[in-house]
């Protein structure tokens, strides 16, 4: 085995495993930032980053132990360390594209676990392969050493030490640093040019003609490209009316506009979270039918109002009763994301009396007694629900924090026509706290308002106030709800806090919906392939 005078100097030994370690993790948590604007943030999501990239280290480990007995050649590690890090510099360029490739791909063909499919190739094609590289670094470092220094032992375990130690900053640097101040693309360059000057320390340091390391120079020149062509988090690149397109702690984030509104989504295939109206009016969406609530909670009947909104958002609810409703409305966001709220504020015109508070919704009631007319829950994003607001605890909870005749409304967003969908199991867990309980499907795709209150006359209170509403449009639209409504008849498909699997049942939904929205476009391409329908777009 050719000496390396470098690897007899320990300090470089531990930060090569921890540099390598760091970009493990980084990149780990890079793909959940890169694949949740197409397939969301939930666990099942989560479960496949992780079991890809376990793949990719154990298989990394084997090669890299084999490889290292056959050619104990410590220039070939850092070589890979080259590759790796050209291909990690390469994901803010291409990922995207490959993300929406593979997902046009799939859509067409399969009809099951399309997020499982798409998610799992994602990860495959884009983040295996550099883990696996890295993954190597261990064993191969392991076996250009121990022949060289003594305490053979304690040097494995400090290696190790320092992989592990990499790997736990590299977890905390990202998420709460790097990602938030300037995003993901970013980030993934960030690594990658550390472990190219990593390499470079190396070969620099062993004299190597440039000749024989023609992977360097050219590796350099990539991610020089890449940095000028890849540090923008553009993940809707096909989109040209962005306002704002960012990250933070909790979300990749996109704002755009029209003529009539503002519009605001945490992701790019799964519809809109909130929306502001440049004029006063209906908004065409789910908060239109929410409005409901206030109207059976006795809106007309009070001098003031308490309403509590667990999901915030940009404020879209709030706004429009602010707008509608002229009475005393103390209303109270509550919403985990605060750079949402800073949008909220500088695109969405939220108004300043409206109270937001930087909290988890469920948390936010355990640190409260304050009693409310209306509470809104719409923390359901896109196609992730948090199991810890869709449990009975939760809604128990609700309830306590509702007055005698108060309201809660629920925003379900994934409609589902299959018995035992995720709405059913909402719904008859609902039921199972509240005595009455009703819905109305709204004309937007894949939304139903819930309306759930333990006050008897809640339809009557819901009537006797629309006769006292004097805004016309407003009263046309309580009739729309009211023509709407429908008792739901309870099962006992009850969701706890041990036991709610909401990702398995949103899955199952955003596959109905696939099928459903795509059947026309399946058909073609059945019959005349992907060119019939490019044609027929």
């Amino acid at each position: 085995m050719e000496q390396r005078p470098i690897l007899k100097n320990r300090i470089y030994l531990y930060l090569t495993e921890f540099f390598a370690g760091m970009s493990v993790m980084a990149v780990e948590l890079g793909a959940s930032r890169l694949l949740a604007p197409y397939f969301s943030s939930s666990q099942i999501v989560w479960t496949i980053i992780i079991g890809t990239i376990m793949i990719a280290m154990a298989l990394g480990n084997i090669y890299g132990g084999r490889s290292a007995d056959r050619n104990p050649n410590p220039d070939r590690l850092y070589a890979r360390i080259i590759i790796a890090a050209v291909w990690i510099a390469l994901i803010p360029v291409l990922g995207k594209y490959v993300i929406v490739l593979i997902s046009g791909i799939l859509i067409f063909a399969v009809n099951n676990n399309f997020l499982i499919i798409a998610g799992f190739v994602a990860c495959m094609v884009i983040f295996v392969f550099p883990l696996f590289l890295l993954g190597t670094v261990t064993p191969s470092l392991v076996k250009f050493t121990v022949d060289n220094l003594d305490n053979n032992g304690k040097l494995v375990g400090n290696l190790n030490a320092a992989n592990t130690i990499g790997s736990i900053i590299g977890t905390f640097i990202p998420t709460f640093v790097s990602i938030p101040a300037v995003g993901t693309s970013i980030t993934f360059l960030i690594f990658a040019g550390i472990l190219l000057i990593l390499s470079a320390v190396y070969f620099i340091s062993s004299k190597i003609s440039m000749k024989k390391i023609k992977r360097l120079p050219a590796g350099m020149i990539i991610f020089l490209l890449c940095c000028v062509f890849g540090y923008k988090s553009n993940f809707a690149f096909w989109q040209d009316n962005l306002l704002y397109e960012g990250e933070s702690i909790y979300n990749y984030l996109q704002v755009y506009d029209d003529d009539r509104a503002v519009y605001f989504s945490t992701n790019v295939l799964f519809g809109i979270q909130s929306v502001y109206l440049k004029e006063k009016g209906l908004t065409g969406f789910y908060y239109d039918y929410a409005m409901a609530a206030p109207f059976m909670a006795g809106v007309n009947e009070k001098d003031a109002m308490d309403i509590l909104i667990l999901g915030n958002g940009t404020g879209t609810f709030a706004t429009q009763c602010e707008r509608y409703f002229d009475k005393d409305l103390n209303i109270t966001g509550v919403e985990i994301d605060e750079k949402i709220t800073k949008l909220a504020k500088e695109y969405f015109e939220l108004p300043d009396n409206i109270d937001v508070i930087t909290y988890d919704g469920r948390a936010y009631l355990n640190a409260t007694d304050k009693k409310y007319d209306v509470i809104m829950v719409d923390a359901y994003q896109d196609i992730t629900i948090p199991f810890q607001m869709s449990s009975v605890e939760f809604f128990t909870s609700v309830k306590d924090h509702l007055k005698d005749d108060g309201v809660m409304v629920v925003n379900m967003n994934m409609k589902s026509n299959q018995e035992g969908g995720i709405n059913e199991y909402l719904s008859d867990t609902i039921c199972s706290v509240f005595s009455e309980a009703y819905y109305a499907d709204t004309s937007a795709i894949g939304n139903r308002e819930f309306f759930a209150s333990n006050n008897p006359s809640m339809l009557n209170e819901f009537k006797e106030n629309i006769d006292k509403e004097e805004d016309e449009e407003l009263t046309w639209m309580m009739g729309l709800v009211s023509d709407r409504l429908v008792p739901y008849e309870a099962g006992d498909l009850v969701m706890t806090d041990d036991k709610a699997p909401v990702e398995l049942l949103g899955m199952k939904a955003v596959d109905e919906l696939i099928q459903t929205e795509l059947a026309y476009y399946k058909d073609i391409f059945k019959e005349g392939g992907i060119k019939a329908v490019i044609e027929n777009l």
